[in-house]
């Protein structure tokens, strides 16, 4: 009996050194302020090394930060041919491919972000951050990121991706689409199999900023205005807190927070559900564009992600209200 103790007290042991394998990634808390030269192992982030990246650079530095004594500096540079399709140029923070989190649990993500001068002002495919599902290598088609914090003509919004479902037209007033009570604007797209909802902008937003048109309605994706929107690109510091759980059959919840304030919530189609597709959800941040001109630098700090609101968003009573 005593051997057994002691063989089961070591398993026990055994078994907490051991790194978390993915079905539990979901209850591990990361978090990582970028004070050191380089990732913390509590963060469980690195800077993937590929071919997408060559345009990047990722610095840790403590001239411009948010909390404790660094932050992260991720750059691109001009590297694509301005004609060139499916060329783009990155420099991504991910998350470590074992600490995924399953695609149909949820889980809270924060980080701080700031946009250097000069912010592109131009029309163009700009990302700050992006969740997708795993894509496996029988999968067909183009799977855009289920969430994502955007930026189109100097402004910032956020949008939700899902499979294709019919819409009706917007109503157009006063030169705007402008959907009707319960319905949401939706960007379709049957070619791919994808349907692009616009769930927050900032106080600038105006309609004709994205020129892919969120000009039908949808019904698929429910949105929660909490009377706030999105700060601006050029306000500083935006310390978002994110509820991400996809649910492509309809269960999916989102929960936007910037700077302490509510933004948004969505319910609905949110994900996709195609064939060859992953387990896992995954996380990456940092500038994202395809063809660009100049120099284009964020920068990063004060990552955390949890099971619990509270780690993340840090308000006991606004967590309370989340539901």
């Amino acid at each position: 009996m005593i051997r057994c103790r002691r063989l089961l007290a070591a398993f026990v042991l055994l078994a907490a050194a051991l790194p978390a394998q993915a079905g539990d990634a979901a209850s591990q808390k990361l978090s990582d302020g970028f004070d050191g030269s380089g990732f913390a192992e509590t963060g469980g982030l690195y800077y993937r090394n590929n071919a997408e990246q060559k345009a990047g650079t990722a610095t840790f530095q403590s001239a411009v930060k948010k909390v404790g004594t660094g932050a992260l500096e991720l750059s691109v540079r001009p590297l694509c041919r301005p004609d060139s399709e499916g060329c783009s140029e990155r420099a991504e923070i991910w998350e470590k491919t074992e600490l995924r989190v399953p695609y149909d649990r949820g889980v809270w993500f924060g980080f701080a972000v700031k946009l250097a001068d000069p912010i592109p002002q131009d029309d163009h495919r700009y990302l700050i951050a992006q969740w997708k599902r795993e894509i496996g290598p029988d999968a067909e088609g183009d799977f855009s990121p289920f969430l994502a914090l955007r930026l189109d003509n100097g402004r910032l919004f956020a949008t939700i991706e899902s499979n294709y479902q019919p819409g009706t037209p917007a109503e157009v007033k006063d030169g705007v689409p402008t959907c009707p009570a319960g319905q949401t604007a939706v960007w379709l797209r049957p070619e791919a199999n994808q349907m692009r909802t616009l769930i927050a902008h900032d106080a600038r937003w105006r309609s004709q900023d994205d020129t892919n048109g969120f000009d039908s309605c949808t019904d698929k994706v429910t949105l929660t205005s909490h009377g706030n929107p999105l700060p601006t690109p050029d306000s500083g510091w935006i310390d978002f807190a994110i509820y991400s759980h996809p649910g492509p059959d309809g269960t999916g919840h989102i929960e936007l927070f910037a700077n302490g304030r509510w933004i948004v919530t969505a319910k609905g189609f949110v994900g996709h559900k195609d064939h060859g597709l992953g387990e896992n959800q995954y996380f990456k941040f940092g500038p994202y564009r395809a063809a660009g001109e100049g120099v284009w630098t964020l920068y990063y700090d004060d990552f955390r992600r949890s099971p619990d609101c509270i780690d993340v968003l840090r308000d006991a009573e606004a967590c309370a209200l989340v539901q």
